[in-house]
């Protein structure tokens, strides 16, 4: 396939380490585009493969990986459909540039961590692992996907405005009983990133790979 028939604005780097084969799906929050994970995913690990899309839904002009109908609320129909769009472009983009598609893990903030929950839920063969950076429950699915040994990183704010620790909560216990093996960290401030998030990120990633 041609990467430029690949249905996504995105942008992609790769691996640049033979024994970093890994790649990274860079999944930006509302309002940014392409390019805002990218510093980011270099940091987490040195080397892998970056694949970055853009979300295609706009919400006042800003981009996003679905719809919602308030804050906090999601449309859950779209939501589907956009988590299949996205495992989609996952598959067609392995095999535009030749990484492998069973050594893709999710980077996500805050919609772009909810959209990979989705996709963990409906399409879990689309990733290895994630780190999820202040996620919310996407969706229940009707039948639980089987994550056993699924490696997955949650990162959450105390006083988070947005997300409450107990959606988080909800969420870990949600990905747990489908067998995921979930680390759960939480960070005194709010929705913003601080770098003890990231700093613990990069430490479990150099474990779990």
């Amino acid at each position: 396939m041609d990467p430029l028939d690949l249905d996504f604005v995105h942008r992609f780097v790769p691996a640049q380490q033979a024994d970093r084969p890994v790649t990274l799906l860079l999944l930006h929050g509302t309002g940014g585009s392409e390019d805002d994970l990218l510093p980011l995913g270099q940091s987490l690990l040195p080397g892998a493969g970056l694949l970055s899309p853009r979300g295609k839904v706009l919400e006042n002009g800003m981009p996003r990986f679905f719809r919602r109908l308030a804050e906090g609320v999601f449309d859950e129909e779209d939501v589907r459909r956009r988590a299949e769009e996205l495992a989609d472009f996952v598959a067609a983009s392995a095999q535009a540039y030749g990484f492998d598609p069973l050594r893709v893990l999710a980077v996500g903030y805050s919609n772009g961590a909810n959209i990979a929950a989705a996709v963990l839920l409906l399409r879990p063969e689309t990733l290895a692992g994630a780190v999820l950076l202040r996620p919310m429950v996407p969706l229940v699915p009707e039948t639980m996907p089987d994550l056993s040994g699924r490696p997955l990183f949650l990162a959450a704010g105390r006083r988070d405005p947005i997300v409450s620790p107990a959606q988080t909560e909800q969420l870990a216990a949600l990905l747990r009983s489908a067998g995921a093996d979930v680390t759960l960290h939480w960070h005194p401030g709010g929705h913003g990133l601080g770098q003890d998030d990231l700093a613990a990120a990069g430490e479990w990633l150099a474990q779990v790979l």
